[in-house]
C-alpha cells in the first residue's frame, strides 16, 4: 500500500516538474520570440491622425513660445545698453526669431513705404503660385502713371503705353519705393487697389498680426499702421518664404528707368522739362539709388525698406548677414527735419543695432541634434517610441559668454542629449523622457525637453517577466 503512494507521488511530482519544464521552454520560446520582434522592430508605428493632432495641441498649448514666430531669448542677457534714436526699435535673429532688443515695440506707427513690403509678398505669392511670371509684361492703367500720383510722392516714373514686365516693377517698388509702381502691382494682381488692399490685410489676420492693417498699398496713407514688432515679424516669414528677393529686388543698387525697351511704341528716348509737373508720357530715363542707405556701408547689409510720411517719422527694415548669421531690425519713428537728417539717423540706428547683434551673438546649427529620438518601451502595448522636443528650430542663438572671441566660444558649445535607455510600462504622451541639452563652456543656455509622442498602456505580468530579462540585456536600436 506504501509502494502504491509513493508511486503515485513520484507520478506526480514528474507531473509537475515536467509541467513547470514545459511553462519555462514555453516562457524561453515566448521571451525569445519576443526578442526577435524586438530587433525587427527598427520604427514605431506611425501615429494616426488623431494621435498626431493631440500631440500638436499638447505642443502648442504647453510650450506655447516655442511656436510662436517671434521669442524671447532663453537666457538673461541683461538691458543691453544701445543709444537708439527712433521712438521704437526691434532686433531679432531672422532663423529662429529671437528677440535680442526691443524699444516700445508695441508702439502703433504708420509704416510708410514699409507697407510695400506686404504688397512685395503679395505679389511673390502670386508667381510662386504659377498664375504670374517675373518676365511677363504688365499693362499700366491709368491709375498708376506717375503724372497721377499723390504730391511728393516717390516715383519709378511709369508713363501711358509703356512696357514693363513685373520684375521691372517689382525693382521699382523695392529700390525707388515707387508709388506708381505699388498701384501698377496692386491692379494687376487684384483689378483694382480696394481688393488688392483686403488681400494684403487678409495677410495680416493669418498671420496673427493684430495691429497691422493697411488702407492703400504704397504707404502713403496715414491710416495705415504696424508696429516695429509685427513689421519684424511679417519681414522674417517673408524672408523665409521668398529669399530670393533679396538679391533679386532688395539689396539692388540702383535703379534706371525708363529704358529704351520701356517706351511706348514710336516713342524716343528723350529729356524732359518736369517743372509744370509730369506729363502722362515719360521718355527720359532717370537711376535712382536704393532708398536703403546702409547697402553697400554696412558689412552683410542686403535689404529691406525704408519708409517715410510726416505721421510716421522716419523707419527702416534692415537685414544683415555675416557668416551665416543673419539678423533683422525695424526702426520706427526716426528723427529728422529733412531727407539727410532722417537718413543720418537710420544710418545710426541701424549700425548701432548690427554691430551689436554681429559682436555678441551667432547662430549654431543644432538640426543634427535637436530632432525626435526613437527609444525601445518594453512591458508596453507597444515596442518602440518616439521622444520628440518641444524646440523646432535649427539654428540657436548663442551669446559671447566665455573664451577670449566669438569663434572660440562657437567652439565651446556643445549639444548633449540624455536619453533613457528604455521606457517601461505605461507611458503617457506628452510626458518627458529626457532631454537636449545646449551650453556655451560651463554656462548651460537651454535644456530641450523630450517627450513622448504616444500614449502606451501597461503590459501584462507575463510581458513584464519577459521585458525585464530583455531589458537587463539591454536590446537595443541604434539612435539616429
Amino acid at each position: 500500500m506504501s509502494d502504491n503512494k509513493d508511486s503515485k507521488r513520484f507520478r506526480l511530482w514528474h507531473a509537475l516538474v515536467a509541467a513547470a519544464a514545459l511553462l519555462i521552454f514555453c516562457f524561453c520560446v515566448f521571451t525569445a520570440n519576443r526578442a526577435i520582434c524586438f530587433k525587427k522592430t527598427v520604427q514605431p508605428v506611425d501615429l494616426s491622425a488623431e494621435q498626431a493632432e493631440s500631440l500638436s495641441q499638447f505642443l502648442i498649448e504647453n510650450y506655447p513660445s516655442e511656436y510662436q514666430v517671434l521669442k524671447k531669448l532663453p537666457y538673461n542677457i541683461g538691458e543691453p545698453q544701445l543709444d537708439i534714436w527712433a521712438k521704437s526699435a526691434i532686433l531679432i535673429d531672422v532663423s529662429n526669431g529671437n528677440i535680442l532688443y526691443e524699444k516700445n515695440a508695441d508702439a502703433i506707427i504708420p509704416p510708410a513705404s514699409m507697407t510695400k513690403l506686404f504688397s512685395m509678398y503679395v505679389v511673390e505669392e502670386e508667381i510662386a503660385s504659377g498664375r504670374f511670371s517675373y518676365d511677363q509684361v504688365i499693362p499700366l492703367p491709368p491709375e498708376s502713371w506717375a503724372c497721377n500720383m499723390p504730391p511728393h510722392s516717390s516715383l519709378m516714373f511709369l508713363g501711358k503705353d509703356q512696357r514693363v514686365t513685373m520684375e521691372e516693377l517689382l525693382l521699382g517698388l523695392s529700390i525707388c519705393s515707387g508709388n506708381d509702381a505699388a498701384y501698377a502691382l496692386a491692379y494687376t494682381v487684384c483689378g483694382s487697389m480696394e481688393e488688392f488692399v483686403e488681400r494684403m490685410n487678409l495677410v495680416a489676420q493669418d498671420l496673427g498680426l493684430e495691429n497691422t492693417h493697411f488702407v492703400e498699398s504704397s504707404g502713403y496713407s496715414e491710416k495705415n499702421q504696424t508696429t516695429a514688432r509685427e513689421m519684424a515679424e511679417f519681414a522674417a516669414i517673408y524672408l523665409r518664404r521668398h529669399p530670393q528677393s533679396l538679391h533679386r529686388f532688395h539689396s539692388v543698387l540702383d535703379f534706371t528707368y525708363p529704358k529704351a525697351r520701356n517706351l511706348a511704341p514710336g516713342d524716343k528716348p528723350a529729356a524732359q522739362d518736369f517743372s509744370q509737373g509730369l506729363p502722362q508720357k515719360i521718355t527720359m530715363a532717370i537711376t535712382q539709388d536704393n532708398t536703403n542707405p546702409l547697402l553697400g556701408k554696412l558689412e552683410g547689409c542686403d535689404g529691406l525698406k525704408t519708409g517715410y510720411i510726416d505721421e510716421s517719422g522716419y523707419n527702416l527694415a534692415l537685414t544683415a548677414v555675416r557668416d551665416e548669421t543673419r539678423f533683422l531690425s525695424v526702426t520706427m519713428g526716426g528723427p529728422g527735419k529733412n531727407t539727410r537728417e532722417g537718413q543720418a539717423g537710420r544710418v545710426h540706428d541701424g549700425t548701432e543695432l548690427m554691430e551689436w547683434a554681429f559682436r555678441n551673438f551667432a547662430d549654431y546649427s543644432v538640426e543634427l541634434k535637436v530632432h525626435p529620438y526613437l527609444v525601445r518601451s518594453f512591458n508596453s502595448s507597444e515596442k518602440m517610441l518616439r521622444l520628440v522636443p518641444v524646440y523646432s528650430d535649427s539654428t540657436f542663438t548663442v551669446p559671447y559668454v566665455t573664451e577670449t572671441s566669438m569663434t572660440e566660444n562657437m567652439n565651446s558649445v556643445k549639444v548633449e542629449v540624455k536619453l533613457p535607455d528604455f521606457c517601461w510600462g505605461e507611458v503617457v504622451q506628452g510626458n518627458q523622457y529626457g532631454s537636449i541639452v545646449i551650453s556655451a563652456g560651463d554656462y548651460i543656455l537651454k535644456e530641450i525637453p523630450l517627450l513622448a509622442d504616444r500614449n502606451l498602456k501597461k503590459g501584462n505580468v507575463l510581458l513584464a517577466a519577459s521585458d525585464l530579462i530583455l531589458s537587463r540585456y539591454k536590446i537595443k536600436i541604434k539612435v539616429n
